[in-house]
């Protein structure tokens, strides 16, 4: 990708992608249709570029907030109904099929066309390994558009208005019948761009300039690392890095454990908000887990430190609470 400031970095203009999240959390408008269900889909992820620009490093583990770009990617699209990662099989936190182009690194087209022989869905989410901020919402919205239309696809751009093909929606028929095409014109489909695919398809475009970021440079790299290390950025990246790292997949209210974190560190001891926090985690496992568990489990050692905070009062007697003063 060229050269530019990462969209949502200081100085940068406005974050196309962040304000339109941000207006998700508003309800529905009064007298408004019903949300639509999920789309089912499956998802195509090509992973084995030849990296060139980083000097033939393995482009899809290279780390960027302390997960590899293949595993944040695989992320935002978990929902899927089928994955299928186009390259030679690595571990993963999750299970995909693993495919490879004939001829190995015979370019996207090839990738594309090998992948979708284990698609069955009548949508797929083709995607680029090396995407460090795309999330589940951009794809969603994706699915959500392509389903609405006629289209054949819809695509993100890139802060400077260009397709970004692998970072898009289909529809599996149109692609397979374009590939078919292509491959009676040609002979084969190894070495052809994927613009001769794409060229040939109805496309809906969306401006995305944050979730179409790509990584091709080590330039890329180290400003997608800048930015998730942003006051901004920083604490959700650390959760969710976290939650990978230990295989946990849970969504927990991250407000009401700083408040809680913080009423121990301020009303017993600043070591008490990591210990505290530890043995909430702790219990709630032992509850069963999940969201409601730790709820639970927060909301008592929330009160237990309000508790401990009114007996640090300096004229307080035994026998005398403090409402009683």
């Amino acid at each position: 990708m060229t050269e530019y400031e990462l969209p949502g970095a200081p100085g940068a203009g406005p974050d196309a992608v962040g304000d339109r999240d941000r207006n998700c959390d508003r309800g529905p408008a009064p007298g408004a249709a019903p949300p639509l269900e999920p789309v089912a889909y499956d998802a195509l992820v090509l992973a084995g570029g030849g990296a060139r620009r980083l000097g033939g490093a393995d482009k899809p583990g290279v780390r960027v907030g302390g997960r590899a770009l293949l595993d944040r990617v695989l992320a935002a699209c978990a929902d899927a109904r089928t994955t299928v990662v186009v390259a030679d099989p690595r571990p993963t936190p999750r299970p995909v099929l693993w495919a490879r182009e004939e001829p190995p690194r015979g370019g996207p087209l090839a990738a594309l066309d090998a992948g979708i022989r284990l698609s069955t869905a009548e949508y797929v989410v083709l995607l680029s390994a090396d995407l460090p901020f795309l999330d589940g919402r951009t794809v969603d919205e994706l699915l959500t558009t392509l389903r609405t239309s006629t289209a054949d696809g819809v695509v993100l751009t890139d802060a400077d208005g260009r397709d970004q093909p692998l970072v898009a929606a289909y529809r599996t028929a149109a692609l397979r019948r374009e590939l078919a095409a292509l491959s009676e014109r040609h002979g084969r489909l190894a070495g052809l761009p994927l613009r001769r695919l794409t060229g040939s398809l109805d496309l809906t475009r969306i401006f995305g300039p944050v979730a179409s970021f790509d990584c091709d440079t080590w330039d890329d790299i180290a400003a997608a690392r800048a930015r998730i290390r942003e006051h901004g950025h920083v604490l959700d990246e650390w959760i969710t890095a976290v939650k990978d790292e230990l295989g946990i997949d849970l969504d927990v209210d991250t407000g009401v454990l700083l408040d809680l974190a913080r009423d121990a560190a301020h009303g017993v001891a600043r070591p008490a908000a990591p210990l505290t926090t530890f043995l909430v985690g702790y219990a709630a496992a032992r509850a069963g887990g999940g969201r409601e568990a730790v709820a639970e489990a927060t909301r008592k050692a929330a009160a237990l430190a309000t508790r401990w905070a009114d007996e640090d009062i300096p004229d307080a007697t035994p026998g005398t609470s403090p409402d009683a003063r």
